[in-house]
């Protein structure tokens, strides 16, 4: 038989630690998909329980039923994210292939460029992306939170990395079959970056979802306002201190994000094995 394994003290404590963070983690998070289901009452009254023998679907009913602008800003987040995810997706992962596969003047300098922007603050930019939009003609449209985004210099820069180590036997091969340039891409070299592309989706949907900024800079019109600035005009002029029908709102606005991490998950642990062959 062998011999049952020793328990270590220090690993036994340093569960014990991993276990209480944990739970302070999920807590909160636990706490208001709770609190979407109780009246008012039971959250200023009931402290941190997660049960209520009140709990009710009114909530929600009034944020889809009562609350006419809600649907909306919902509509506006999706589209925004959605449309600046797949433009994304394109721009960044045919930059990242062209500054890594193509030979071409001035490559490099591009690239250095593109490093040293990635040290400028983001906020730097608020104020002349604002004053361009406003010449374009485009504030107060959705795509006042697309175009200024429509590329990202960080997921360009690990596309490229991708790109760098992608076997050129792959693409040689598709050559000598009468590929081009662009359907060896499209049809080759995409297809295999779809672990990667699939992570820079879920980092670049997130960005577009949770931005409030720029939104909150961009835009003026209620019915354009997307999720993240709706929710707080709902807190703060029209929910007031309804902690209830805030915490409703709060857990649909992170309901895209779960469901786009489960859908993308399984790509996180999938290994390329590519071996030359077509």
């Amino acid at each position: 038989m062998n011999p049952r394994k020793k328990i270590r003290p220090g690993k036994v404590v340093l569960y014990i630690i991993l276990i209480m963070a944990a739970f302070f983690t999920i807590y909160p998070f636990l706490w208001m998909i709770s609190a979407s289901f109780k009246p008012i009452r039971d959250i200023i009254g009931g402290g941190l329980t997660l049960w209520s023998p009140n709990m009710t679907f009114d909530n929600y009913t009034y944020i889809f039923g009562r609350s006419t602008l809600f649907p909306l800003w919902f509509l506006n987040s999706f589209i925004v994210a959605c449309i600046g995810t797949v433009i994304n997706l394109f721009l960044n992962t045919m930059a990242g292939y062209a500054l890594a596969r193509l030979h071409f003047r001035g490559r490099d300098t591009i690239f250095f460029l593109f490093l040293a922007f990635m040290m400028v603050p983001a906020q730097v930019l608020l104020i002349p992306n604002f004053l361009i939009l406003r010449d374009l003609q485009l504030l107060n449209t959705l795509g006042a939170l697309i175009i200024p985004s429509a590329a990202n210099i960080a997921n360009i820069f690990m596309m490229r990395q991708f790109f760098i180590n992608f076997p050129a036997d792959v693409e040689e091969a598709a050559a000598i079959d009468g590929l081009g340039r662009f359907a060896r891409f499209f049809r080759i070299c995409f297809p295999l970056a779809r672990p990667i592309i699939a992570t820079q989706a879920i980092f670049v949907f997130m960005g577009f979802w949770n931005e409030f900024v720029r939104a909150m800079l961009y835009l003026s019109t209620p019915r354009l306002f997307t999720l993240t600035l709706g929710l707080q005009t709902f807190q703060s002029r029209n929910a007031g201190t309804e902690w209830n029908r805030v915490m409703a709102a709060a857990c649909i606005s992170v309901l895209p994000i779960i469901v786009l991490y489960l859908i993308f998950n399984k790509f996180f642990l999938v290994g390329l094995r590519m071996d030359g062959e077509k």
